[in-house]
């Protein structure tokens, strides 16, 4: 995140509270919800493992700064595009004719998060994180630059993580979709110095919609049997 590891762990704090709250009640509710109630909770640990980042840039450690930056890129490339489309798919109806292929962006996301995040670890120097403009900026090496230009490797990455809220047959998730939109076109307009750290910060605090979606039970209306 900008400016400072406090900024950081201050989102992470929010985040881990929405988080617990948002499980709980799916506990209590339905535990179709549990795999979206645990996107804050995720979103949590990535901001929490950015904080160390800042910590070790600001104490000159490369050895802290890669292995907290392997911790948040884990969740930025490999957990997003996978997990997102499986908690849609979990949350879709059986009877709905969008929820095999709601497995298929699950499975292409996975296999898709894998091949960007694996390669940093046999390849510590593909990792390069530099302050820019105050704030975090990941950059360095991927696999498939040696096969796609890069904004269409990003271009896959946000086909992945936005369709599928966007399909989903619930008005509200389709409306969580929508506030990622959002979050990129301001990430593109206004962030890209540092868009990586900026993107998952705000679709970080963007999963609080998600928390507001579970706590209300906005589901239930849509399929009554299951949201009960």
């Amino acid at each position: 995140m900008c400016y400072s590891e406090t900024v950081s762990f201050a989102a992470s704090g929010v985040l881990i509270v929405g988080g617990i709250y948002a499980v709980k009640r799916a506990l209590e509710t339905s535990r179709k919800y549990l795999p979206v109630a645990m996107m804050p909770v995720f979103a949590s640990i990535q901001q929490f493992s950015e904080g160390f980042v800042w910590n070790g840039v600001n104490l000159g450690n490369p050895d802290q700064v890669w292995l907290a930056a392997m911790v948040f890129i884990f969740f930025t490339w490999f957990m997003w595009p996978f997990w997102i489309p499986l908690s849609v798919y979990v949350l879709e109806p059986r009877d709905s004719k969008r929820k095999h292929m709601f497995s298929l962006f699950a499975l292409i996301g996975l296999v898709f998060g894998l091949i960007l995040y694996v390669p940093h670890l046999l390849n510590p120097d593909w990792v390069t994180v530099t302050v820019n403009q105050d704030s975090l900026a990941y950059e360095g090496t991927m696999l498939l630059d040696f096969l796609l230009p890069r904004p269409l490797t990003n271009v896959m990455y946000l086909v992945l993580i936005i369709a599928p809220p966007l399909m989903s047959r619930y008005r509200h998730m389709r409306f969580f979709g929508l506030t990622l939109v959002g979050v990129v076109v301001l990430d593109i307009l206004f962030l890209r110095y540092a868009y990586i750290s900026y993107f998952c910060i705000l679709a970080g605090l963007a999963t609080l919609h998600l928390v507001y979606i579970i706590s209300r039970n906005k589901c239930r209306r849509e399929c009554p049997v299951l949201f009960a």
